[in-house]
């Protein structure tokens, strides 16, 4: 299946998201997701400080993974494809309910997750200067109707096959966010990534 392409915002409904996103905070974390604090999400990308978040993985039943295109206005790593959602718990918030929460606001679903794996990571976007440097709480996830994406996260969607999904990695790397990378790479070695039918 080709990629769905999802209408883009009107400016002012940009500048909504920016403001929304001004005012989030994230949990900040040592190497063992301990607390030892929070901060306003673009300061900690700014300065690059270790924060909680999580990266979710939605199959369908045919065992192809649903990716996202990130829209043209988001933040850092704007237009890369990457899995299917991703985000960060608020204080005070767990990560499983966080992560629920996160993949009815961006994908419109509604799945039991299941936390299968964690890690650590650092990468900077060239383009914006902001700096990823999370601790990765990985879940897992199956869901068979389509998507309904919100335009302010997502520039387009699609299915992908996990074997196709490689070779895109291997011949176009710069086309998806270096977290994208690590996930499948980990979670292939280390587990088994696709569900049992």
């Amino acid at each position: 299946m080709s990629a769905r392409i999802v209408p883009p915002l009107a400016a002012v409904e940009w500048e909504r998201a920016w403001q929304r996103d001004a005012i989030e905070q994230v949990i900040l974390v040592d190497n063992n997701d301990q607390v030892s604090g929070v901060a306003g999400k673009l300061d900690a990308h700014r300065d690059g400080l270790l924060h909680r978040a999580f990266s979710i993985l939605i199959f369908n039943t045919h065992g192809e993974l649903l990716l996202q295109r990130r829209a043209d206005g988001k933040y850092h790593f704007a237009q890369c494809w990457s899995n299917t959602c991703c985000g960060h718990p608020r204080p005070d918030e767990l990560t499983a309910i966080a992560a629920r929460r996160r993949l009815k606001e961006e994908f419109g679903i509604s799945a039991p997750l299941t936390e299968r794996a964690q890690l650590v990571y650092r990468a900077e976007d060239m383009d914006s200067g902001l700096i990823e440097h999370e601790y990765l709480h990985i879940f897992y996830g199956v869901y068979t109707d389509d998507p309904q994406p919100d335009p302010s996260e997502i520039g387009a969607w699609r299915w992908m096959k996990l074997s196709t999904i490689q070779r895109a990695l291997q011949l176009h790397p710069y086309w998806f966010t270096p977290w994208f990378h690590l996930l499948i790479d980990k979670i292939t070695t280390e587990h088994q990534l696709e569900p049992a039918f």
